[in-house]
């Protein structure tokens, strides 16, 4: 079974091939982002490691949809969904939100979280444990919702 690496560059090869520039740019710029993350951790990053790679750029197009948007800039919120939509093929399917609450309701009981003071407890282990499967910051928000709440 290729690496997940191995696997953009096959695919970066049968972009190339189909002219599909859209493709091709995406495939890329995750390429090159992989390889700087390689370089400021000294070593090769396992497939964890470039899924991590690959939601901070799919976060950043969603946040740049989010500006331009604001910005009524139509035409470059479509040039951002086009890659979005490219990132989000490599990246596994997305928990709902009550798949995360679940995960988390079961990590507060392991570390005996009684509030939002023990938010820093609960964070950690759960982000290790959904790491690639959802969003930080949906993640802090259900955590945060069940701590405010005394689960």
């Amino acid at each position: 079974m290729p690496t997940l690496q191995e696997q953009i560059g096959e695919e970066l090869k049968n972009a190339m091939r189909a002219r599909d520039q859209t493709r091709v740019s995406v495939l890329r710029l995750v390429r090159a982002a992989v390889k700087n993350a390689e370089v400021a951790q000294g070593k090769t990053l396992d497939d964890g490691g470039v899924l991590v790679v690959i939601s901070r750029e799919a976060r950043q197009r969603r946040e740049s949809i989010e500006e331009f948007r604001k910005g009524h800039r139509d035409d470059l919120v479509a040039k951002e969904e086009a890659e979005l939509a490219v990132l989000v093929s490599y990246l596994p399917q997305q928990l709902s939100r009550e798949e995360i609450s679940a995960a988390a309701r079961e990590v507060i009981a392991q570390v005996g979280a009684r509030g939002l003071a023990d938010k820093g407890k609960v964070m950690p282990a759960l982000m290790a444990q959904l790491r690639g499967k959802a969003e930080g910051q949906a993640i802090n928000a259900v955590v945060t919702e069940l701590l405010a709440a005394g689960t």
